[in-house]
């Protein structure tokens, strides 16, 4: 018998609500299943002792409930007492979720494939394959049925009348084994029997499957104590060479790249790590089998086994562990989890889900109950689960889930989801309409009403995309792991001023993509400058300088670009985020910048030919690089970027195992880019958790250096901006980055006169000269003065080129310059120049009403100025000392001096450890190119140095100019001694250069 029965054992009446609302489910499971027999027969079992209408009067809510399915395991007994209503309404409603499948039809269970038609044109040599599993595992050998021809009208009789037998004792297969029944085909060969070049032989498809989780006779199953003994010992016990094998195990952070060899030894070894929580997934998938007989000493070490954290324990949810016991004590331990956490990680849970082996499982039961406490769990939950229905291994399993939820969660959510799905297929319609239709009226349906819209609340004020056509699930990861990896950064006390935006799918190919206010694509801002603006360095800073005119607002404004930017590059990076153009990169006006569209993840790049399209590591450019260093000159903030960069890349290291586990139990979602364990060790490779913080710094510094120095990523920008050039209305006019909006006569008044009166020197980013313009205009009584720079002059002719090609337009000074650009003499000759420029300009009848876009916000031109005075300069290092060992990493150096002609150096640093009368001890850098504030991050280690030696020792460290042909030049040398090392310890401060010498080494 199937449902439920009640034994009142206690009389109460201060709950008669509950009690009412606790008999009222009945009517709202029969609404949920309006089309199943279950809602015709009530599965309750009432008491005799105690009817109906005495519990509707309010005369007990204490209840012994015993719920009894052939579907569950055993009959399941719960006490209700006042305080676990919330359980009880779980119990009842996953009771009729199950039972719903005792009144479907056999066809119900049938392969879903294709039509019959599909397979008579397509395959042929028809057989089932059966394999028994155990957490995807094999137990066994698959066995196959032979192969059967198929004919055309006799399909549906093909029988294989054939006994598949596995070699294996029931009593020795483990609980949650699955038997699974595989339709496999040959395909048929190509029309006119031709095959394609190198194939010998045609491939075999799955067709279609089915599983089988019970059996047609009674087995019963018990859950077996631990093991009274379990040991545990210190790590510290084990042999040198067990202890570097055991912890190259442990460095692999997940179960995924176990071998044979390495669960053998951890296996072997496993009382020895206990000491480390967050090995036990790697333990237990270890284990050699799940046999009734081996669970003992399992769940012994289970029960021992510190407790995990919440995240920890998500590595157990995995496929590898179906063991019902197992995964409840995960849950247990998962029950601690906030629910802003919760939300978080849902979709790795609803993943989850499929792998348990019983819809009544303690997973379910947790998601359940957290969804009814929390309005936005529901909420989420909700479109999970309907997102997931399109699965179609596992949609029958959503769609009871679905019920189940929508049973808990009250009518008020129901009416509010039914009122949201409603917009999402309005939405979905006008969108399929729109993108059917011509350009030309594609504006007119936009604005066209649609049935219905008056449903709309006027207070929808949200700003949101709604996409039809794009499968939105792998922006979605993407975008959730990167909000995951922003708040380790917060916890951690590095806020890297993270642009977070939502993306939700809410069924296959259609979603919904919120919209950040303020911002522009970098082909925007780029094309500002032209099309070959991509090649340009001043086009970020520019923008950013026209949104923030005064010097608090600009600075500000950079800091938040090199944080964001900073934390841009480590989270691309690890996500193997590619198809990186202009257009999918955007910037705020408040600095922040930002990805979208991650089409493209786990590095699968798109190609020309048999090239990749990003080559570059992450996309950081010189322009980038420009905004930074406040000037085309590498800065000493350029050392704070690359501290940046390395600081959140080595935070989110320490957590590999958490996003291998995120990213793992997303390996069965459908998304086609994470289908297999080459796209997950994409992030492995990527996160390096066998190195050393030293040498993970060491290698990110090399791929800034690589993405920098990238050639590939501006013609990339260049080329999309060529592209995208095609698709442009006519009737757009290209700005210039230094106005905020485009200027007309009719606006602003026609210009009469414009004429440079003087130059003067800039200090705002960075030092240099601008020309103060005086502009008369019509209906204007006073002049109006302007600042401008020489390269927005050149802008303004470069725009007018685009606007007017066939105008007969004046010469543009050149701008190329022998010797230092920015001095006064050059700045006097320039304004003569452009002057004569102007005075044609202004004359000429096609370009008169286009000058004055000139005259808007004030910026200045950007340049560098070397340190002044006898300051040398600063050297940061960090010193430690392990096994002997003494490790020198040297990372940046901030203010040398120009040298005599101008030029900045090329600096690289040498390095002794005194005394050294052999001149034995010399290490050095490579050399950086042409700049006063170079950033190395490259070790120099010291080997056999005892530790006695330290207190004597002395590092002399010198900075010397690479010169090519001639004498290397001394720029800076400091001594350092090694008293203040403390061993273990790393020691990170910068140094003052002393005084220029000669070269004697």
């Amino acid at each position: 018998m199937n449902g439920f029965g009640y034994e009142l054992f206690q009389v109460s009446e201060e709950r008669d609500e509950e009690v009412a609302a606790f008999c009222h489910m009945l009517d709202v499971l029969r609404s949920a299943y309006p089309h199943s027999d279950c809602s015709k027969n009530a599965g309750f079992v009432w008491s005799p002792s105690v009817g109906q209408e005495e519990l509707h009067q309010g005369l007990g809510v204490s209840v012994k409930v015993t719920v009894i399915s052939e579907h569950f395991r055993e009959p399941l007994t719960f006490t209700c007492d006042g305080s676990s209503t919330v359980d009880l309404l779980i119990y009842q409603t996953l009771c009729y979720a199950q039972d719903d499948l005792d009144h479907l039809d056999v066809d119900h269970y049938l392969l879903k494939v294709c039509g019959q038609d599909e397979f008579l044109h397509n395959y042929e040599g028809f057989f089932l394959s059966c394999s028994l599993t155990h957490g995807g595992a094999e137990l066994c050998a698959p066995q196959h049925t032979s192969k059967q021809s198929v004919s055309k009208y006799l399909f549906h009789l093909v029988v294989w009348d054939q006994r598949v037998s596995f070699p294996v004792q029931i009593n020795q297969l483990p609980r949650e084994s699955q038997l699974t029944v595989t339709l496999y085909a040959s395909s048929l060969p190509p029309p006119g029997g031709a095959e394609e070049k190198g194939k010998q032989r045609r491939s075999i498809e799955a067709l279609g499957w089915v599983d089988f989780p019970t059996s047609s006779f009674e087995v019963r199953f018990s859950t077996p104590p631990p093991a009274d003994f379990c040991p545990q010992y210190d790590f510290s016990r084990l042999d040198t060479i067990s202890q570097i094998q055991l912890q190259d195990v442990l460095h692999k952070k997940a179960v995924f790249w176990l071998t044979v060899e390495d669960k053998r030894l951890l296996w072997e070894k496993k009382a020895f790590c206990q000491a480390e929580s967050a090995a036990l997934p790697l333990v237990l998938a270890s284990a050699p089998c799940w046999q009734w007989s081996c669970l003992p000493d399992i769940y012994a070490l289970l029960r021992q086994w510190a407790c995990l954290g919440h995240l920890d324990a998500l590595g157990l949810l995995h496929a590898s562990f179906p063991d019902q016991e197992l995964r409840r004590t995960a849950v247990q331990w998962m029950d601690s989890i906030s629910d802003p956490e919760l939300l978080d990680f849902l979709p790795q849970l609803v993943q989850a889900l499929k792998y348990e082996c019983y819809l009544d499982s303690s997973l379910v039961r947790f998601l359940l109950r957290r969804a009814i406490a929390d309005v936005r769990i529901a909420h989420y939950l909700f479109w999970l689960l309907k997102d997931n229905l399109q699965d179609s291994q596992f949609s029958a399993r959503y769609q009871h889930l679905l019920a189940a939820l929508l049973c808990c969660v009250g009518r008020g959510l129901r009416e509010e989801v039914d009122r949201q799905c409603w917009l999402v297929s309005v939405l979905a319609k006008v969108a399929h309409k729109v993108r059917e239709s011509t350009p030309s009226s594609r504006q007119v349906r936009t604005h066209r009403k649609t049935p219905g819209r008056e449903r709309i609340i006027t207070t929808y004020n949200i700003n949101v995309i709604f996409k039809s056509g794009d499968d939105l699930r792998q922006d979605m990861l993407t975008l959730q792991v990167i909000r995951i990896m922003n708040k380790i950064w917060i916890q951690e006390g590095l806020d890297m001023r993270m642009v977070i935006f939502k993306c939700f799918s809410t069924g296959r190919g259609r979603g919904m993509v919120e919209m950040i206010p303020h911002a522009d694509t970098l082909r925007k801002i780029q094309v500002e400058h032209g099309v070959t603006g991509s090649f340009k360095d001043r086009p970020l800073a520019d923008w950013l300088q026209k949104h923030n005119p005064t010097d608090e607002q600009y600075d500000k404004a950079v800091e938040n670009f090199i944080y964001s930017c900073a934390g841009c590059c480590v989270a691309t990076y690890i996500l193997g985020i590619c198809d990186r153009h202009n257009d999918n990169i955007m910037l705020k006006t408040s600095g922040h910048m930002f990805h979208i569209d991650f089409g493209k993840f786990l590095g699968h790049a798109q190609m020309f030919g048999n090239i990749k399209r990003d080559r570059a590591p992450f996309v950081f450019t010189s322009d980038m690089a420009y905004v930074i260093n406040g000037g085309d000159k590498p800065s000493s903030r350029f050392h704070d970027f690359v501290d940046l960069c390395c600081e959140a890349y080595n935070l989110i290291r320490k957590h590999t195992h958490l996003f291998l586990n995120l990213l793992g139990l997303m390996l069965s979602c459908g998304i086609p880019e994470l289908s297999d364990l080459d796209d997950l060790k994409y992030v492995y490779d990527a996160l390096r958790p066998h190195e050393s913080e030293a040498d993970a710094t060491m290698y990110f510094t090399r791929l800034i250096e690589s993405s920098l120095g990238s050639v590939a990523t501006k013609l990339n920008f260049f080329i999309h901006n060529l592209a995208q050039m095609k698709f442009a209305s006519s009737e757009d006019r290209p700005t210039l980055s230094f106005a905020p909006r485009v200027h007309t006569a009719k606006s602003d008044g026609f210009i009469r006169n414009l004429y440079i009166c003087r130059h003067i020197r800039t200090a705002n980013p960075s030092k240099g000269y601008a020309f103060v313009v005086k502009v008369e205009r019509d209906g204007q009584q006073e002049a109006q003065l302007v600042q401008r720079t020489f390269e927005e002059f050149h802008e303004l002719h470069s725009k007018l080129r685009l606007i007017f090609p066939s105008s007969k337009l004046p010469s543009f000074p050149s701008r190329f310059v022998i010797g230092r650009s920015r001095g006064e003499a050059t700045a006097d000759r320039r304004k003569d120049e452009l002057n004569g420029y102007l005075i044609i300009k202004v004359n000429s009848s096609c370009v008169c009403v286009c000058v004055c876009v000139c005259v808007c916000v004030c910026v200045a031109e950007l340049s560098w100025s070397p340190a002044s005075g006898k300051e040398l300069g600063e050297v940061k290092l960090s010193i430690s000392y392990k096994n002997d060992k003494l490790f020198i990493m040297v990372m940046h150096i901030r203010g040398l001096v120009s040298q005599c002609d101008g030029t900045d150096p090329d600096p690289y640093v040498k390095l002794y450890l005194l005394p050294d009368p052999q001149k034995t001890s010399k290490r050095k850098t490579k050399a950086a190119r042409r700049t006063c504030n170079p950033t190395y991050n490259e070790m120099l280690v010291y080997e056999r140095i005892p530790r006695g030696d330290l207190d004597q020792r002395v590092i002399h460290l010198r900075v010397l100019g690479d010169g090519a042909f001639w004498e290397n030049t001394l720029l800076g040398e400091t001594f350092i001694p090694l008293k203040r090392l403390v061993p273990g310890q790393h020691w990170v401060d910068w140094h003052q250069l002393g005084a220029v010498g000669s070269d004697s080494y």
